[in-house]
């Protein structure tokens, strides 16, 4: 790894996590519609979609630390090859139980895919120079997501509107447009992901297996050592919760000011592509409050500032104010995610990092089906605007938990300070004095 430049490697990250993402902004905007078209019923389609979230709860943690086991190429490989045939299944799917096979396997492509790529960056960077701040990559990738994805959505406009073509319906173009871009991804991948493993084979697939429970396990343990790290990824608990209301109650609540579904679905539509590029803009600005304030104090800002502009959907009465917020919620979330991200890389050693990426991402998915619960359920039973208004006090008073992360900052900033301890700085394993405890020695990928 350590052969490429850091510029070399953030070239071929981006360039690999554009890939990854260009196809989900084709499908986000069909998918929906096109179960419906296959016969599908609204109740359906939920009971279809839960099974994608059930096998990524179930496999998010134990696929991070076969990531961090085996190496993250081989569990890339195996996610999008995984993706490429759930989309083949999407395209003849004309069944309920095809559907759940097509969701299910979905799943486990997230569930594997949840991680390694990001890990393998921030690892490499270190291995090219201990001292890059990998940060600005991750702000970068921020923004191309967002591109990725709001181009995405608008290609997949086009053929919308392009189509049919033969016997190939308007909506079913776009997932033949991403399995063909998925497929060139997964070339890219073989291609540019370069990574250094000590062991290769049958040998190394079982001992990787053998390895991940204790992976699992050792991350789990670094959250006990670090209050740090446990702080950051509580933060997730309160971020997945109050993401719902973004997500969720938006297309409800621009219903409800417009007076029509079928009107707030239309402008939902660019909506959502320009919330993306408000996303990567947001996303751009990373590097410059990491300059001006600092990661956690910018990361605590930004719940506040998410909070509001969820407020802000709540409390507008036309649509364009509900809009305007909509979008600005998008640029503050662009934003946070790199922020958030680089807090927790540094308080990670390379061995257990995508295990503890899998854990992060594993509570805000939990936090986020109670979510979905809950403020759903507070909307219908009183109004959309409390539902928002809850969820934003929510990710609003998640803020003070990034203050661990600031003092662990000060104090490493601070000259002849002892810098980050057992409780407070990076979860490697390592005791105050640097010393390894032997319970802490994992295998390096």
């Amino acid at each position: 790894m350590s052969a490429l430049s850091v510029r070399q490697i953030r070239r071929r990250y981006l360039v690999l996590y554009a890939l990854r993402w260009l196809p989900a902004g084709l499908l986000i905007p069909v998918m929906i519609l096109l179960m419906q078209e296959r016969g599908l019923s609204l109740s359906q389609i939920g009971l279809v979609v839960t099974a994608q979230g059930l096998i990524v709860l179930a496999l998010e943690l134990p696929t991070g630390g076969f990531a961090d086991a085996l190496g993250r190429k081989p569990v890339l490989v195996a996610a999008w090859v995984t993706c490429v045939i759930s989309l083949v299944v999407f395209v003849v799917a004309d069944s309920f139980w095809l559907f759940v096979l097509c969701w299910g396997l979905q799943g486990v492509y997230r569930a594997l895919d949840s991680g390694p790529l990001e890990s393998w960056y921030v690892d490499a960077t270190l291995a090219a120079d201990p001292e890059a701040e990998y940060e600005r990559g991750l702000g970068y990738a921020g923004t191309v997501i967002g591109v990725a994805i709001g181009a995405g959505a608008l290609l997949s406009g086009g053929l919308v509107a392009l189509g049919p073509i033969g016997p190939v319906s308007a909506l079913t173009l776009p997932v033949l447009a991403a399995i063909a871009l998925q497929t060139v991804a997964l070339v890219a991948l073989l291609i540019l992901l370069v990574e250094t493993r000590s062991a290769k084979g049958a040998g190394a697939l079982r001992a990787s297996i053998t390895e991940a429970p204790r992976m699992v396990g050792q991350a789990f343990g670094l959250l006990r050592r670090s209050r740090v790290l446990l702080t950051l990824v509580a933060v997730e608990l309160f971020w997945g919760f109050g993401m719902v209301a973004f997500e969720g109650l938006l297309p409800v609540r621009l219903a409800e000011v417009v007076g029509d579904a079928d009107r707030a679905a239309a402008l939902l539509g660019p909506a959502t592509s320009v919330a993306w590029l408000a996303n990567a803009a947001g996303a751009a600005l990373t590097p410059l409050m990491l300059r001006h304030l600092g990661a956690a104090p910018s990361a605590a800002l930004l719940r506040v500032l998410q909070g509001v502009t969820v407020v802000g959907m709540g409390l507008f009465a036309g649509p364009v104010g509900v809009l305007i917020a909509y979008l600005a919620c998008y640029a503050v979330h662009g934003a946070s995610n790199p922020l958030h991200m680089g807090l927790l890389h540094r308080q990670v050693d390379g061995p257990y990092r995508t295990s503890v990426i899998s854990l992060n991402s594993m509570m805000a998915g939990g936090a986020g089906a109670l979510g979905a619960v809950v403020l759903t359920a507070l909307a219908e039973r009183t109004s959309v605007s409390l539902g928002l208004f809850v969820g934003a006090v929510v990710l609003a008073v998640a803020a003070p938990l990034y203050l661990p992360a600031w003092r662990a900052g000060r104090r490493v900033a601070t000259p002849g300070g002892c810098g980050d301890g057992s409780v407070d700085g990076p979860a490697d394993g390592r005791s105050h004095d640097g010393a390894t405890p032997a319970t802490a020695g994992m295998p390096g990928t």
